[in-house]
C-alpha cells in the first residue's frame, strides 16, 4: 500500500521544490470516517470537496462555487460514490490523506487480497475533478451519481434560511427538480434555472419595476451541471436510498471489465444562456480538453501558492496554531479562481446539516445565512488575511463581486433619493439589493424605502468601506493600477456625503452642524450601537478612505478630484471620546439609543481602520478602551467572528493576543481539525477562520505606510518562522527561536531599513 500511495504521489509531486515551511501539516486518517461530518476537504480552482470513506464506500460531496438555483440557494453538485471490489477499504489497513502541499487526497487499503488507492483531486486551471484508481490486481468498480434534487422538493420552513426567503418564503415554496439522464460518456446533470426567480420577486417589493432592466440579475436562465463519466464505464441501471435524513435517486456506472487502474471524471459547466444548448457545448468542450495531462500546471500552481506565505510553529505548545493556519488557508485556495466569493457560512465545504446541528433534519443544500446572500462584515474577515498572505488572486471574486453591482447600487440611491453616490447595504444579495426577508415585509407606508426595516440592519451603510481599503491596499502592496476601483471608491465616499446633508436639509435649514460637519444621522455602529449619531466605525472609516486616496501616486485623480476630496475630508466629523471609569476611551458613537449585538466598534479606529496602534498618537487610549469599557470587556470571546485577537496584537498586548488566537485556532469539533463553528453562522465557519488568520498575522508582522514591525504582539518564548507581506512589494521571512531572531530576509533588500523588531 505504501508503494502505490509513494507512486502516486510521485505522479503529482514530480520533481517539485520543497516548499519553504518545513513542517509536516498532512492531515493523515488511519480508519475510515462514520458520516459526512468527519470528511476531508479537497479542491482547486472553484471547486470543493468532501471526502471520506463509510463502510467501504468512498463519498464526495462536491460543490463549485455560483451554483445558485432560482430562490438564490447554493446548491451542491452532487454525491459521488465509488466502490470497488473486491473492496479494499474493509480491512484493518487504511490511509486516507490530505497532501496539503500539493492539494490533493488519498485513499489507500488493503483487505480480501487487493491493496488499492485512490488519488482526488481539482484542477484549479479548469473545472474538473479527477478520480485515479489504481490497485495490485483487477478489481471492478462501481461508481454513482447521487443526487437529492431527482423530483421537485418543498423546502421545509427552516432550509428557506439557507436561501434568500429565510422566514419570508411563499407557501410550500419549491427546489425545483434537476434534469439528470445517462448519456453515451456517462451521467449527465444539470439546473436550468427558469426565467422568474427570487430577483423578480425582490425588485417588486423595493420598488425598483421602473429600473429592473438596468439591474444586474445573475439568477435568470443561469444553466449549472456537468458530467461524471469514465472510460470503460457504462450506464448500470438506477436506485434510491436515504443519506442521513435525506432521500436520493443514485445514476450507477460500471467498469466493462476489471483492471488495475480506472479513472473517473467530473466535468462541471456553468452559463447563464436562455440556450441550454449553449450550456452543454461548453459542456463537451471541456470534457474534450479534461483528461489531458494538467498535472504539471498544477503542480506549479500549488507549489507558487505555497511558497508565497506561511507561518509555521514548531513547539509542541504551539504547533496545532501553524497547522490549522496553513490548513485553512488552504481551504480558502479552493475557490481561487471562482467568479463568486468564499462565502463566510462554510464556503465549498458544508455537508448534511444534522452533523452540525441535531435538529435540523435537512437536506445537504442548506447552510444558515443564505447561499447567493451575502453579509459584509462575515465577507470581509475572509478576505482581509489574503492581503498579508499575498493571496491576492483568492481576493479578485470579492472586489470583482462589489465592481458589478456599482451600477445598482447607484441606482438605489437614484430612485430612493435622488442623489448620487452607491448605496451598498450591510446583507446584501449577489444581485446588489438587500435580502427580501430582511428588507421586511411589514413595513409602514411612511418608512424610507431605501432602508432595510430591520433592527440590526437599519442604517448600516458603511461595511462596503472596508472592501474599499482592501482596493487600495492592492495598489500599496502590489504596485498593481487600481484605476478601474476609484470611481467605486469615489462613489461610496459620496453616498455618505450628499445622502447625509439630504437628510440633514429634510430636518431642518442646514446640511451640516455648527462645525461645518457631516450629521451621521441616524447610523449604526455595526449591528450593535443602532440609531447612532456619528458612529465611531463610521467616522473612522470615512477618514482613512478619503485620507488613502488623496495619498495615491499622481496620475490617479485629478486637481479637481483631489480639491473635492481635501473639502470632503473636512466634512468628516471627528472620532468621539468617553471617559470610564476615569480614564478617557474611544465611544462607539457620539450617542445611541440602544444596543442590538455583542460587536465592539468603538475598537474599529483599532482595526480594520490603523488609527490607533503601536507608534502612534492615542494608544494610551485605545488601550483603555480594551482594558476598561465594560461593554468592550462584556462582548470579549473567540468564537465566531469575534475580532478581539486581532485588536490585541494591534495594541501589543502579547499574552491576550496569543490567548485569544490560540483559542481560535484550536482543531475544531469535527473530524477535520480546521472544520471550525457553528459559531454564529454555520460550519465550517470561513469567519472564525479568517479572523484568527488575521490576528495571527498581526501578531507577527504589522505596517504602517513603510514602517515595518516584527513581532509586536508575539510573546519571545515562542518560536516561529514564517513569511508574509508587506507594502511596496516586500516579503519578510522570519525565524524566532529560542528568544532571539536567527533569520531576517527583506526583500527587496533597501526595505530592510524600515523594519523594527519589537520583542520586549
Amino acid at each position: 500500500m505504501r508503494t502505490l500511495i509513494l507512486q502516486l504521489a510521485l505522479l503529482l509531486q514530480g520533481s517539485m521544490a520543497t516548499a519553504q515551511y518545513s513542517q509536516n501539516y498532512d492531515i493523515t486518517w488511519t480508519t475510515p470516517g462514520e458520516n459526512a461530518g468527519a470528511s476531508m476537504p479537497c479542491g482547486g480552482g472553484d471547486i470543493g470537496m468532501n471526502i471520506w470513506v463509510e463502510k467501504g464506500d468512498l463519498l464526495v460531496y462536491v460543490a463549485r462555487s455560483g451554483s445558485l438555483d432560482e430562490n438564490n440557494g447554493l446548491m451542491k453538485t452532487g454525491r459521488l460514490r465509488i466502490k470497488l471490489s473486491p473492496n479494499p477499504f474493509t480491512g484493518k489497513e487504511f490511509r486516507q490523506q490530505l497532501h496539503l502541499r500539493e492539494g490533493y487526497v488519498t485513499v489507500a487499503g488493503q483487505a480480501n487480497g487487493v491493496r488499492a488507492s485512490i488519488i482526488i483531486w481539482a484542477d484549479v486551471m479548469q473545472p474538473v475533478a479527477h478520480f485515479q484508481i489504481t490497485a495490485n490486481k483487477p478489481v471492478a468498480v462501481e461508481a454513482a451519481y447521487e443526487n437529492w434534487r431527482y423530483q421537485n422538493r418543498t423546502v421545509a420552513a427552516r432550509e428557506n434560511f439557507g436561501n434568500s426567503w429565510k422566514w419570508a418564503a411563499p407557501k410550500n415554496n419549491i427546489v425545483r427538480k434537476d434534469s439528470i439522464t445517462f448519456t453515451r460518456e456517462g451521467v449527465l446533470f444539470y439546473h436550468h434555472n427558469t426565467a422568474k426567480t427570487i430577483f423578480d420577486s425582490t425588485v417588486i417589493q423595493q420598488g425598483l419595476t421602473a429600473v429592473k432592466d438596468s439591474l444586474y440579475n445573475p439568477l435568470r436562465y443561469l444553466a449549472f451541471g456537468g458530467s461524471f463519466y469514465g472510460k470503460g464505464f457504462e450506464a448500470a441501471g438506477t436506485y434510491n436510498g436515504i443519506y442521513a435524513n435525506t432521500d436520493f435517486r443514485g445514476w450507477q456506472l460500471r467498469s466493462t471489465r476489471n483492471a488495475s487502474r480506472h479513472e473517473l471524471t467530473l466535468a462541471l459547466a456553468t452559463l447563464q444562456t436562455e440556450d441550454l444548448g449553449a450550456w452543454q457545448q461548453q459542456l463537451y468542450k471541456l470534457m474534450a480538453t479534461a483528461n489531458k495531462n494538467m498535472v504539471h500546471q498544477n503542480r506549479e500552481w500549488w507549489q507558487e501558492f505555497w511558497n508565497r506565505s506561511f507561518i509555521e510553529t514548531t513547539q509542541q505548545s504551539t504547533w496545532e496554531l501553524g497547522r490549522n493556519y496553513q490548513l485553512f488557508r488552504y481551504m480558502l485556495a479552493c475557490n481561487a479562481n471562482g467568479y463568486w466569493p468564499t462565502k463566510f457560512n462554510g464556503g465549498l465545504f458544508t455537508v448534511d446539516p444534522v452533523y452540525t446541528d441535531t435538529t435540523m433534519m435537512l437536506t445537504p443544500d442548506y447552510r444558515n445565512w443564505g447561499g447567493g446572500l451575502h453579509t459584509a462584515q462575515n465577507q470581509r474577515l475572509v478576505h482581509f488575511p489574503m492581503i498579508k498572505s499575498g493571496d491576492w488572486d483568492l481576493m479578485q471574486p470579492q472586489l470583482n463581486f462589489y465592481l458589478r453591482l456599482l451600477p445598482t447600487a447607484e441606482l438605489r440611491s437614484k430612485v430612493y433619493w435622488n442623489h448620487g453616490g452607491a448605496c451598498f447595504t450591510e446583507q446584501m444579495e449577489n444581485y446588489g439589493l438587500p435580502d427580501f426577508a430582511e428588507y421586511g415585509q411589514k413595513r409602514p407606508d411612511y418608512f424610507d424605502k431605501g432602508v432595510e426595516y430591520n433592527a440590526w440592519l437599519e442604517y448600516e451603510w458603511d461595511t462596503v468601506l472596508e472592501f474599499c481599503l482592501m482596493m487600495l491596499e492592492q495598489e500599496r502592496y502590489t504596485g498593481k493600477n487600481i484605476k478601474d476601483y476609484i470611481p467605486f471608491i469615489e462613489s461610496c465616499l459620496r453616498f455618505f456625503d450628499e445622502h447625509y446633508q439630504y437628510l440633514a436639509k429634510r430636518r431642518g435649514r442646514h446640511a451640516l452642524d455648527d462645525k461645518g460637519k457631516l450629521i451621521l444621522y441616524p447610523g449604526s455602529a455595526a449591528e450593535t450601537y443602532k440609531m447612532a449619531y456619528n458612529a465611531t466605525s463610521t467616522i473612522a472609516a470615512l477618514q482613512t478612505i478619503s485620507s488613502r486616496l488623496l495619498e495615491l501616486p499622481a496620475g490617479y485623480l485629478s486637481e479637481a478630484q483631489k480639491q473635492q476630496w481635501m473639502a470632503f475630508r473636512n466634512r468628516i466629523p471627528d472620532i468621539n471620546y468617553t471617559s470610564q471609569y476615569g480614564a478617557v476611551t474611544i465611544a462607539p458613537a457620539r450617542s445611541w439609543e440602544r444596543i442590538n449585538n455583542v460587536e465592539s466598534p468603538q475598537l474599529y479606529p483599532v482595526y480594520p481602520w490603523g488609527l490607533f496602534g503601536i507608534g502612534k498618537p492615542g494608544l494610551d487610549t485605545a488601550l483603555n478602551t480594551w482594558q476598561k469599557d465594560t461593554n468592550v470587556i462584556r462582548f470579549r470571546s473567540h468564537a465566531g467572528w469575534k475580532q478581539d485577537n486581532i485588536w490585541a496584537a494591534r495594541l501589543g498586548l502579547r499574552q491576550e493576543a496569543f490567548a485569544l488566537t490560540a483559542r481560535k485556532l484550536a482543531a475544531g469539533p469535527q473530524r477535520f481539525p480546521a472544520f471550525w463553528g457553528p459559531g454564529f453562522d454555520w460550519l465550517p465557519d470561513h469567519n472564525w477562520g479568517g479572523s484568527a488568520m488575521i490576528g495571527f498575522q498581526e501578531m507577527l508582522l504589522q505596517t504602517d505606510d513603510k514602517r515595518i514591525l516584527l513581532f509586536p504582539g508575539w510573546p519571545a518564548d515562542k518560536d516561529v518562522h514564517f513569511k508574509l507581506h508587506a507594502p511596496y512589494n516586500t516579503t519578510v521571512e522570519a525565524t524566532l527561536k529560542d528568544g532571539k531572531v536567527t533569520k531576517l530576509v527583506v526583500l527587496p533588500k533597501e526595505r530592510q531599513k524600515d523594519v523594527q523588531i519589537l520583542l520586549n
